[in-house]
């Protein structure tokens, strides 16, 4: 009897995958070199790249490097959520073969690892400052290259990337976005994007450097000025500090501002600005106004609630509430101070800014501002159709009207995203009353809004000052399952899910 075919070319989905982890593996050099020179032990970052190119040698070899123009849209969503699940697994491996006391629990470690490749930002480590120094920089490491995407790095490095490479990029892209060459070929567009990511953390790091240099914040080395310049060029949150920017002088916290404001803009656009001269390009886009304007009234906001409340004053509470707006909505994660003592309000503003989100195109996770315009108008559209009849109104963005197949992807993610949010938040609710932890359905709703929205830290013992440590194993689970749904945008595994996927 004949087995069924499936609609899916799984040799070239696993050799692209393969492809993939090849090139990852090589990132372990840096920390086992740290390991060396630090006098800790390498073998276990030696162990974790030999592991990872092997595995991905091995794939190469079982499918006999099948052609990338058979990446078509549905094998392109099996690679990213395979890539995105698969390469935190690999991330993790050290953590566990160092015996790394904070992360010996495989669970804590692959939450790790997926916090880190999925720019998160979220923690299960108490005390980051104790961590090895290679297991510090292998932290940041993940969080630099999960943030432009591991799979735009692919595109940028593998040959074999073609036809199928155009489909990929335009699924990692973070949002909806459109996609436009930069040179003769996709390749071409993804190294130009990844260049661009590279020049502007090496501009961050100098900058942030210099303040230390220059004697205005002592505490501004180059390994912190490079960890929280990636960080924030990553729209991550993972920091050397247990303070996290709360460690650094105004200066510093004022420049990672205008970092995390850059990194959440779309990079296509960035390019054009940059390379293009294309400034007004940036101008004219509704949503990067509506981005801007989001970080404005939410800073605002915030600023009124600190000045009324009297938990701070002066410069310190403006750049208090537009630090906190920033990397909350950016969904960067740092923090200037425990913004969990600052009211009932001022919280609940926060936890909104997570759904929010930053520019599509852009290292952030959430929902993405592009998808709020969207959404908007199609209100707008729809009322002044149900008050009028018959009356055709399309809804345009920057004066082009958008297809309605895009809308109805872009409510289909909505939906989807509110649904696995609820889901987890209800999960670890029950969790909680199962284990009989201590944990309010308010902190399991921001744990589960934070994880999803890959924010990083959330509220309660998961705040800026503490971790996900106090979490159990099904808990922590729950919340690596939502930071990975966060970063492949949720549509490729709910589409895994219907048996039409895998039919011919």
């Amino acid at each position: 009897m004949r087995r069924p075919r499936l609609g899916v070319d799984l040799g070239a989905v696993f050799d692209l995958l393969g492809g993939v982890l090849r090139w990852v593996g090589l990132a372990f050099l840096a920390p086992a070199a740290v390991a060396l020179f630090a006098g800790e032990n390498v073998l276990p970052w030696l162990a974790a790249g030999g592991a990872t190119s092997g595995t991905g040698l091995l794939l190469d070899r079982l499918t006999h490097a099948r052609r990338a123009d058979r990446i078509g849209q549905r094998e392109g969503f099996l690679v990213i959520a395979l890539v995105w699940l698969v390469v935190p697994v690999f991330g993790a491996l050290p953590f566990v073969l160092s015996g790394e006391p904070q992360l010996r629990v495989p669970v804590d470690a692959y939450f790790e690892a997926m916090s880190g490749f999925t720019a998160s930002g979220g923690s299960v480590v108490p005390e980051v400052e104790r961590l090895g120094e290679a297991t510090q920089v292998w932290r940041q490491l993940s969080h630099w290259l999960g943030g432009m995407g591991i799979i735009v790095l692919a595109i940028a490095v593998l040959p074999r990337l073609r036809v199928g490479g155009r489909r990929l990029l335009q699924s990692e892209l973070a949002g909806p976005t459109e996609i436009e060459r930069f040179g003769a070929t996709i390749r071409d567009t993804a190294r130009r994007l990844w260049s661009l990511y590279v020049g502007l953390t090496l501009v961050a790091t100098l900058v942030l450097a210099s303040v230390g240099w220059l004697g205005l914040d002592d505490a501004m080395t180059p390994w912190q000025a490079f960890a929280h310049a990636s960080s924030a060029m990553a729209l991550g949150g993972f920091s050397p500090q247990g303070e996290s920017v709360a460690a650094f002088a105004p200066i510093s916290q004022w420049i990672l501002v205008v970092v995390m404001v850059v990194a959440g803009l779309n990079f296509l656009r960035l390019f054009n600005v940059i390379f293009k001269g294309r400034a007004g390009d940036l101008a004219r886009d509704e949503e990067v106004r509506l981005y801007i304007g989001f970080l404005l009234v939410a800073s605002a906001l915030l600023l009124v609630t600190l000045l009324t409340s009297g938990d701070a004053s002066g410069e310190n509470a403006v750049r208090q509430a537009t630090f906190q707006a920033t990397s909350i909505m950016t969904t960067t994660g740092f923090a200037t101070t425990d913004y969990t003592q600052w009211g009932s309000l001022a919280t609940m503003i926060l936890l909104l800014l997570m759904f929010i989100g930053a520019s599509a195109g852009s290292t952030g996770g959430s929902i993405k501002v592009v998808r709020h315009l969207l959404l908007f108008r199609m209100v707008r559209r729809d009322l002044a159709q149900t008050a009028h009849r018959g009356v055709i109104l399309p809804v345009r963005k920057n004066g082009i009207v958008v297809d309605e197949a895009a809308l109805r992807s872009t409510v289909l993610f909505v939906l989807l995203y509110v649904f696995a949010f609820a889901l987890g938040s209800l999960g670890l609710v029950i969790d909680a009353e199962r284990s009989g932890a201590e944990l309010s359905a308010f902190d399991a709703i921001g744990a589960a809004a934070s994880s999803i929205g890959n924010v990083g830290p959330a509220f309660g013992e998961a705040g800026p000052n503490g971790s996900f440590a106090g979490y159990s194993n099904l808990s922590t689970g729950i919340l690596t399952g939502l930071m990975w749904l966060g970063r492949v945008e949720i549509v490729p595994v709910a589409v895994l899910l219907t048996r039409s996927f895998w039919r011919p």
